[in-house]
C-alpha cells in the first residue's frame, strides 16, 4: 500500500472519529467549531470531578466539511493563539437550574495564584458553585486577558499599578479603555448548548446585560467576591467604583 493511501485511509479513520464531536455554529464573518465532549477528571479542592470539556475556534471560512477544517489545522500555528473553552457539569442542556460563569483568563491569577486579583479564587469557586449545584457550565474565555488587553500590556499596566495607578488609569494610559471585552462567541456556544434560563455567576453587570441583549433570560446574579487580601484591596474597590461592579446579590427581572 503507498504512502498516499495509508495517510488516506488514517485521516478517514480521524474523520470519522471526531466528526460526531465537532459542531459548526454560524457566525457574520464564518464560524465558530465547537469541538467536544470530552471527559475531563479535575482536582477540584482535592476531590475528583469530572467535566464534560469543549473547545471552540473562531474561523472566517463556515464550512460543514469537518475534513477540511482538520487538514488546514496543521498548516496553522494554533499554539500562537489562545482558544476559549468551556467545563460542563451535569444535565446542562435540559437541567431546570444552571449556574453559568463567563471567566476572563488571566495568566497570573489562574496558572500563578497572584493575589493581585481575585481571578484565581472566582475560577476554582465558581467550578465548585457548578459542582455543589448538579449543573452549569463556567466558559474560560482565552482573548479576555487584562480586560481585553493581553498578557504583554497587562505587565506594563501592573507595572504603572505599582506607580500609583489604579486599573482603569493604566490600561486608558497605555491606549486603551477599561474593558474591552466582547462575549459575543461564548453566547453563540451558550446558545447551543442550552436555551433555558440560567444563574450567572458575577459582578459585572456588563456580562449581565451582554446575556440579556443576545435574547438569553438570565434569571438570577450570584456574586463572587473573596480572597480580599492586602494585595487587591484598592483592585476589588477599583472594580467597584470605577467599573460598576455589584456588590450585593440581586435577583434579575426580565423587564
Amino acid at each position: 500500500m503507498t504512502q498516499t493511501k495509508v495517510q488516506s485511509k488514517l485521516q478517514s479513520k480521524v474523520l470519522s472519529i471526531l466528526e460526531d464531536k465537532i459542531q459548526m455554529i454560524k457566525t457574520k464573518k464564518g464560524a465558530v467549531y465547537l469541538v467536544g465532549p470530552i471527559q475531563l477528571p479535575i482536582n477540584l479542592y482535592g476531590e475528583t470531578v469530572t467535566f464534560q470539556w469543549y473547545c471552540w475556534l473562531n474561523c472566517e471560512e463556515a464550512t460543514e466539511s469537518y475534513e477540511r477544517i482538520i487538514e488546514k489545522l496543521s498548516s496553522v500555528n494554533l499554539a500562537e493563539f489562545q482558544q476559549s473553552s468551556v467545563l460542563v457539569y451535569g444535565d446542562f442542556s435540559y437541567g431546570d437550574d444552571a449556574m453559568v460563569r463567563l471567566h476572563s483568563i488571566c495568566h497570573t491569577g489562574d496558572i500563578f495564584g497572584s493575589k493581585r486579583c481575585d481571578c484565581g479564587f472566582q475560577l476554582k469557586q465558581s467550578m465548585k458553585l457548578i459542582v455543589d449545584n448538579g449543573t452549569g457550565a463556567l466558559f474560560y474565555l482565552a482573548n479576555h486577558e487584562g480586560r481585553g488587553i493581553g498578557l504583554f500590556s497587562k505587565a506594563m499596566a501592573y507595572i504603572l499599578q505599582e506607580n500609583e495607578y489604579d486599573t482603569v488609569d493604566a490600561n486608558e494610559s497605555l491606549g486603551f479603555v477599561d474593558d474591552s471585552r466582547n462575549y459575543d462567541d461564548a453566547i453563540l456556544v451558550l446558545k447551543a448548548l442550552r436555551s433555558k434560563p440560567v444563574t450567572l455567576m458575577t459582578n459585572n453587570p456588563k456580562k449581565l446585560e451582554a446575556l440579556r441583549n443576545a435574547g438569553l433570560e438570565v434569571s438570577a446574579r450570584k456574586p463572587l467576591w473573596g480572597d480580599v487580601s492586602e494585595f487587591n484591596e484598592n483592585y476589588l474597590e477599583t472594580k467597584i467604583k470605577r467599573s460598576g461592579h455589584l456588590e450585593e446579590e440581586d435577583k434579575c427581572s426580565n423587564d
